[in-house]
């Protein structure tokens, strides 16, 4: 289409800055008329998605296989697809959400190695440490915590994630001051996790606090002038700009037509359509549903990790609960916001790594037989899914297909 020439005058934005900087650079790059230019950030971060929540299920069972999977359904997913194509904040914030649990689970791993050496084994009739070492070292929450204040700077609902991290860094280090026999753990945990807090949060703040330097800077960012000259003025001014973007957020009732509340996303009952486009007897669409099977696998494994980790307090599986409840649950807190499905690109990644989790149970008994069945299913179930994106990525990527092919696609009437 035709690109307007830039505004003179700064404009209301109801999201931080941290976004649009990644997508403008891009159009810095190769200009605003370069389709490439407003892409490029958003392929960027996608691409990169992939990679990271590779990391994360490899970080969390050491398992190449467990890790292959799941960075394979994310891949191939058709939300992360789209999402990575068309110049939206939330395939960046997914980024940035999903780099900030792969800090805490590294984090996780070498912090509770280092308890457990520097806790002196107790004999079984003998009573445990009154109190437990307190560590000040941990790199892995501090990039936590630069990782999450970067989420909360494209998009506020990254300040859910940071809490739910803290609370998840604060119970487990608890947990396993407990198992290892800390007389004191509760108070010893709090110790712990005031020094966590000023390692994360802080950290979390300076960096949302710099994405606005720009801002802070100009002479002309929209409500810059709103308070006095100075340091003073400028932070109160961006005081009440926030004031604003929170008025809006929590006002923003408008109806929509393909706005879909969060009680619908598990049942995938009503996707975005982002383009449509008709000539003739071909259509081109571009729609923001995912991969049917990988959605509802997603969700039904969602399920047997909650119903796991209430039987066996599974480590893994808690995880990855903490992780889709930091970016699902708040929204259904908002039952009457203008909100959208493709929200839920923040809860592909870690619906991905169920899939890999329960896969692994599927294929991995210790029966033979079982076994080499369960291996059937899984290859069964990944195969099925290369073959249902093949046939859903024309109308993720506004492929001219004819008609009755689009129709094919409309398994439910919500998804028109």
């Amino acid at each position: 289409g035709d690109v307007p020439a830039p505004l003179v005058t700064g404009s209301f934005s109801v999201h931080p800055p941290l976004g649009k900087w990644l997508i403008g650079f891009g159009m810095w790059l190769f200009g605003p008329g370069d389709s490439v230019g407003w892409r490029v950030a958003v392929a960027a971060a996608g691409t990169l998605t992939v990679l990271i929540v590779y990391f994360i299920a490899r970080t969390l069972t050491g398992s190449t296989a467990v890790a292959a999977i799941a960075g394979g359904l994310m891949a191939i997913d058709g939300l992360a697809i789209v999402l990575s194509r068309i110049a939206l904040l939330d395939g960046i914030l997914a980024l940035f959400v999903a780099l900030g649990f792969w800090f805490v689970l590294l984090d996780r791993r070498t912090h509770l190695e280092r308890l457990q050496r520097a806790v002196p084994a107790r004999e079984e009739e003998e009573s445990g440490p009154g109190w437990g070492p307190v560590f000040w070292n941990r790199p892995w929450l501090i990039a936590a915590g630069a990782a999450v204040g970067a989420a909360t700077a494209v998009k506020w609902s990254g300040l859910y994630v940071l809490a739910a991290l803290g609370l998840y860094i604060v119970v487990t280090d608890a947990l396993a001051r407990r198992r290892l026999g800390i007389v004191q753990w509760p108070a010893d945990a709090v110790r712990q996790g005031a020094a966590a807090f000023v390692l994360l949060v802080p950290v979390a703040a300076i960096v949302y606090l710099v994405s606005w330097t720009g801002w802070l800077a100009s002479a002309g960012g929209y409500g810059r002038a709103a308070a006095s000259e100075g340091l003073g003025g400028a932070l109160a001014s961006l005081w009440r700009y926030h004031e604003a973007i929170y008025a809006f957020h929590v006002g923003l009732t408008t109806p929509h037509g393909y706005q879909s509340p969060a009680w619908q996303w598990p049942l995938l009952v009503r996707p975005t359509s982002m383009y449509w486009h008709q000539s003739g007897d071909t259509v081109q669409a571009v729609s923001s549903i995912p991969n049917p099977l990988i959605w509802w696998a997603g969700i039904a494994a969602a399920l047997y990790l909650l119903y796991r980790f209430i039987r066996t307090r599974d480590a893994q599986a808690a995880f990855v609960l903490v992780a889709l409840a930091a970016t699902y649950v708040p929204w259904l807190l908002y039952p009457e916001r203008t909100i959208f499905q493709f929200y839920t690109v923040a809860m592909l990644p870690f619906l991905v790594i169920a899939v890999a989790l329960a896969a692994r149970r599927i294929a991995g008994s210790a029966d033979a037989d079982r076994r080499i069945a369960g291996r059937r299913v899984v290859a069964v179930f990944l195969v099925a899914c290369v073959v249902l994106s093949a046939f859903w990525y024309p109308v993720w990527t506004a492929m001219p297909v004819p008609y009755e092919f689009w129709r094919l696609h409309n398994w439910l009437p919500s998804w028109v």
